[in-house]
């Protein structure tokens, strides 16, 4: 999510394979902003998905409107808004935070993953392979352009850079559900992409 100066909010979601989920994913979404009442748009980036996730997102376009999980989104905002902070970080790893659905190899590796991270990072937030996040917009921008990573490692390479620019960072326990449909993208690879790019940031930082 990225908080525009205009107090709107932009929550971004980037797909692949996502035909099944989405619908449910973006419904949750207009519930919980449209309870709250607080202004949002909903931006799609889809990743070339052969699975019609694209044609899918058209559809959902022509339901809700052009610029148009969900419970935390207002904790999210009501955090930033007191610390006044530049990002808010979803934790499952702090407070009443959890993960619910993933098997024990699952939890292992997120598990293993924060770990060599606090150890060899210290990037002063509990959660660096989560991917909820609010952003101010001009902070979003400003990360982009610094951050090298790809997959994985580049929701902790946010973080870190963050910190080195002297942002501020909250965050908010969260409990996280596996997805309903599909299976999750992470493999082999994505692991071992993974343990580079953390040794390189390690090497950088």
């Amino acid at each position: 999510m990225a908080a525009r100066g205009t107090g709107r909010v932009s929550v971004l979601l980037p797909t692949y394979n996502e035909r099944d989920n989405l619908p449910l994913v973006v419904w949750l979404l207009v519930r919980t902003f449209g309870d709250s009442g607080i202004d949002f748009e909903i931006i799609i980036i889809d990743d070339g998905s052969p699975d019609g996730t694209q044609e899918v997102a058209r559809q959902l376009e022509k339901i809700y409107g052009s610029d148009k999980i969900p419970k935390f989104i207002p904790e999210f905002i009501r955090t930033q808004k007191e610390g006044n902070f530049d990002i808010v970080s979803g934790t499952r790893y702090k407070g009443n935070g959890g993960v619910y659905g993933w098997d024990l190899k699952r939890k292992l590796i997120s598990r293993g993953a924060n770990f060599l991270t606090q150890v060899l990072l210290r990037p002063g937030a509990s959660d660096l392979t989560g991917s909820f996040r609010l952003y101010r917009k001009e902070v979003l921008e400003k990360l982009i352009e610094k951050c090298v990573s790809k997959g994985y490692v580049f929701q902790m390479e946010m973080i870190v850079r963050a910190r080195q620019l002297g942002f501020t960072v909250g965050e908010v326990p969260i409990s996280f559900v596996d997805r309903v449909y599909g299976e999750s993208k992470l493999g082999g690879n994505e692991i071992i992409s993974f343990l580079k790019g953390l040794l390189t940031l390690f090497a950088t930082t």
